[in-house]
């Protein structure tokens, strides 16, 4: 029987402190890119229409250099609710120890109240390259060119 799990089964070991009362992040399905972050507020957290607000969630990371974690909006709190990651994605670099919070914004027209526990975002690891500038005085051709937004058609 097909596994796919087992077929993708690069593993990155990252370090967590938990300070939350919630479990760790994980993955929901075998195929799944994100994990779930909970918010870890002592009492609900109200986030009026079109306000924005900062939810901690109790984790502390140590990512190996060449990686980030993304901080991404959870779908279903976007289409039915109107919430989302202002800064999204929210990246956190592998030198940052401080606790991974959550930049909420309400883009609905009712207020949003953030319970302790809650999911609130989707934390996805990824490996990142460095560049190295190369400075020069053109660049070569391609069919695209400088088009810009809308350029390759409808």
């Amino acid at each position: 029987m097909n596994n796919p799990e087992k077929e993708y089964s690069q593993r990155i070991p990252v370090r967590i402190i938990n300070r939350s009362r919630h479990p760790l992040p994980a993955y929901a399905t075998p195929l799944s890119a994100g994990m779930d972050l909970r918010a870890n507020v002592p009492s609900p957290v109200s986030i009026p229409p079109l306000g924005r607000c900062l939810i901690p969630t109790g984790l502390f990371l140590a990512l190996p250099a060449g990686y980030e974690a993304q901080v991404r909006p959870r779908s279903g709190l976007a289409l039915k609710k109107g919430i989302t990651v202002l800064n999204s994605p929210g990246t956190v670099d592998a030198d940052y120890r401080g606790e991974l919070q959550v930049i909420l914004v309400n883009l609905s027209s009712e207020p949003f109240v953030v319970e302790d526990g809650e999911r609130i975002a989707q934390l996805v690891v990824a490996r990142h390259a460095r560049v190295e500038w190369q400075e020069v005085e053109a660049l070569d051709d391609t069919e695209r060119g400088a088009g810009g937004f809308g350029h390759t058609g409808v």
